[in-house]
C-alpha cells in the first residue's frame, strides 16, 4: 500500500475534532473507583520450569473491572532482590497472555516486566486466560464479530471500559509490587496494547513515568472508520452498515473511549512511532493522539511500513529510551 493518508508535515500538526463528552474525567473516576473498592490481593505463584534460567516468572492473577479476577505474568531478572524499574505491558488485538517466553526482553535489560492478559481475547498467536465477565445488568449486545462493538452503545457497557479499568489496575498492581520501584514505571503496548497504553498512561497519571505505545489503536475512531476498511476498525462501520440509525449513538460512546482524549491527560514522558504506509491504524489517528501530548515526547517514523511499525526495531528502541529515561 503507497502513502495514503495527509502528507507528513501536516500529520505533524494534525488535531482531531474535539469530542470529549462533558463527563468524561466523572466517568472515569467513577468507573476506577468500583474497581478499587472491590480489589483484593493480587497473587503471584511462581512458574518453575528449566525453559527460564536467566528470568524468574509468576503466574499473576490481580483484581480488575467490578473487582473482576485478571491474568497475566510479571516477570524479573533471576535472584533480583532489588526495587527495578518495572514495564506494564498490554497485549495487541486478539491476542491473550501467551506464555512467558514472549515478554522477556525487558528482563534480559534490566527491568521487571508485569504482562497483562486481555479479557476474553486470545488466539492461536497468543492464548489467553482471562474470561470477559460482563456484569448482571449491563447491555452487551451483539458483536460483529469482536471486540471492537461490544457493548457499543453505551459508554457503561462498552468493552474497552473493562479493559482500561483493568489496565489502571495493573499499573496499581505493579506499583505495590515489593520489587518494583513504583516512581519508575513504563506503560507499553502495540497495536491495541498501544491504545490500552494511552488510555493507562491518561487515567493513571504521574504514576507512570515512561508512555511507549506502538502503532496504536483505538485513537480517532470516526476518521479511522471513514478513511480505511481494514480490520479491527471495520467491525464498527460493518456494525453501523446494518444499526444505520445508530450512528451518533455509537460515536458517542467511543468517545469516552479515544486515545486522543486520554491524550491530552498524560504526563509521562511519551515514545510513539508509526508506520507511513499503515492502514490497519491510519498515521493521522496516531498523529491525532501523539499532538495532544503536552509533555515531552517523541515519534520514530518508519516511511515504508505499515502495521508493523517498526518491529524488532522498536523493541530495541523502547528498551533503549527506558534505559536512558527510566
Amino acid at each position: 500500500m503507497p502513502l495514503f493518508d495527509l502528507p507528513l508535515a501536516k500529520l505533524k500538526t494534525y488535531k482531531a475534532p474535539d469530542n470529549e463528552p462533558k463527563d468524561f474525567d466523572a466517568f472515569w473516576k467513577r468507573t476506577l473507583g468500583e474497581a478499587a473498592d472491590k480489589a483484593t490481593e493480587p497473587r503471584f505463584e511462581r512458574v518453575d520450569s528449566d525453559a527460564y534460567q536467566l528470568v524468574d516468572v509468576y503466574d499473576l492473577t490481580f483484581s480488575g473491572y467490578d473487582g473482576q479476577p485478571v491474568r497475566g505474568w510479571f516477570i524479573e531478572p533471576a535472584g533480583n532482590t532489588k526495587k527495578l524499574p518495572c514495564f506494564v505491558t498490554f497485549i495487541g488485538y486478539g491476542g491473550g497472555r501467551s506464555l512467558p517466553i514472549d515478554h522477556v526482553a525487558p528482563a534480559i535489560a534490566g527491568f521487571a516486566n508485569l504482562v497483562m492478559d486481555t479479557r476474553g481475547q486470545g488466539s492461536v498467536w497468543a492464548p489467553g486466560d482471562t474470561p470477559d465477565n460482563v456484569p448482571p445488568g449491563l447491555n452487551s449486545n451483539a458483536q460483529f464479530p469482536g471486540y471492537m462493538t461490544r457493548g457499543i452503545e453505551s459508554a457503561d457497557s462498552y468493552y474497552y471500559r473493562r479493559v482500561f479499568a483493568d489496565a489502571v489496575r495493573a499499573v496499581h498492581t505493579a506499583a505495590a509490587h515489593e520489587r518494583v520501584d513504583a516512581k519508575r514505571i513504563a506503560v507499553t503496548g502495540v497495536r491495541q496494547g498501544g491504545g490500552i497504553t494511552l488510555a493507562a498512561a491518561g487515567l493513571v497519571g504521574k504514576q507512570a513515568k515512561l508512555c511507549m505505545p506502538d502503532v496504536p489503536y483505538l485513537c480517532h475512531y470516526r476518521r479511522a472508520c471513514e478513511l480505511v476498511d481494514t480490520a479491527p476498525y471495520n467491525e464498527i462501520s460493518q456494525y453501523l452498515k446494518t444499526h444505520r440509525g445508530k450512528v451518533e449513538q455509537v460515536f458517542n460512546t467511543l468517545a469516552y473511549f479515544d486515545g486522543v482524549n486520554f491524550a491530552k491527560r498524560i504526563t509521562a514522558r511519551s515514545l510513539f512511532n508509526v508506520g507511513l504506509m499503515e492502514t490497519a491504524s491510519p498515521p493521522s489517528t496516531i498523529f491525532a493522539a501523539y499532538n495532544n501530548v503536552a509533555g515531552r515526547k517523541d515519534m520514530n517514523l518508519y516511511e515504508y511500513n505499515h502495521h508493523d511499525g517498526g518491529g524488532v526495531f522498536q523493541i530495541e528502541a523502547r528498551l533503549a529510551y527506558a534505559r536512558k529515561h527510566l
